[in-house]
């Protein structure tokens, strides 16, 4: 795939590949693609969220579960 771009914007791009650590623009373009999915998928997440039904409260005594289970899963 070839990617034609406007002057400032290759520019930018070069800027970016020089000051973040990327090796190519390849690389740069490819990292804000799996930014995009990513971003997508949350999105998606959120939206199926939000449109479920409430399942429980979320109240002190949930949170405080919810840290014990973590603990445990820590411990093992």
């Amino acid at each position: 795939m070839n990617i034609s771009l406007p002057e400032a914007l290759k520019s930018f791009v070069d800027d970016q590949v020089s000051t973040r650590g990327y090796s190519t623009s390849t690389e740069y373009v490819c990292e804000l693609i799996r930014k995009d999915q990513n971003r997508e998928r949350l999105r998606s997440l959120l939206e199926e969220g939000a449109a479920s039904p409430r399942a429980r409260l979320l109240d002190a005594d949930y949170f405080d579960s919810l840290r014990a289970s973590v603990r445990e899963a820590k411990d093992r």
